[in-house]
């Protein structure tokens, strides 16, 4: 199978476009939570006294972008329900609704979130550091921002009028 033929298969219109290079913004703002996550986890514990608060902070910070963008989402998803066929795999987690390279860069991004804060919280787990692993839910809205907004997904079919 070739790479062009993964990607008809992953459109469920059958037709290609380049929607590998749709909602960049998402897709790197994914990466640079991933990053502050990264950074402030490390901090606060190397030094969970001093920079614990910190942990907290950004953690909350995304936790906090994380809602909005995954309420935001589902708001999208849910309008776009009334012409395409809306399922939650596709707009949460992007499954055959995205190209191979988005889906796997924001999988990624969601993935390290979680393996970052588990190990954080593991290691400072009485500390304020704890709260890193609120910060996945930045992740998790992100998928669902990009899936509701730039997601292609099957037209309704079932007969409805309106």
């Amino acid at each position: 199978m070739t790479d062009e033929t993964d990607e008809i298969a992953d459109d469920p219109t059958g037709t290609t476009t380049d929607s590998a290079h749709e909602g960049p913004g998402v897709v790197n703002a994914a990466f640079a939570g991933t990053g502050a996550l990264i950074a402030a986890a490390g901090a606060g514990v190397a030094s969970p006294d001093s920079l614990g608060a910190l942990t907290a902070v950004v953690a909350g910070a995304l936790f906090a972008v994380g809602v909005v963008a995954f309420l935001w989402g589902y708001a999208n998803g849910v309008v776009r329900s009334r012409e395409e066929k809306i399922t939650l795999g596709g707009l949460f987690f992007l499954s055959h609704t995205a190209p191979a390279v988005v889906r796997f860069r924001l999988r990624a991004a969601l993935g390290i979130q979680v393996v970052v804060a588990v190990i954080a919280a593991s290691v400072r787990p009485y500390t304020a550091v704890a709260f890193a692993v609120l910060a996945p839910m930045y992740g998790l809205g992100l998928l669902a921002l990009w899936g509701a907004r730039f997601g292609t997904f099957f037209p309704r079919d079932d007969g409805r009028d309106g």
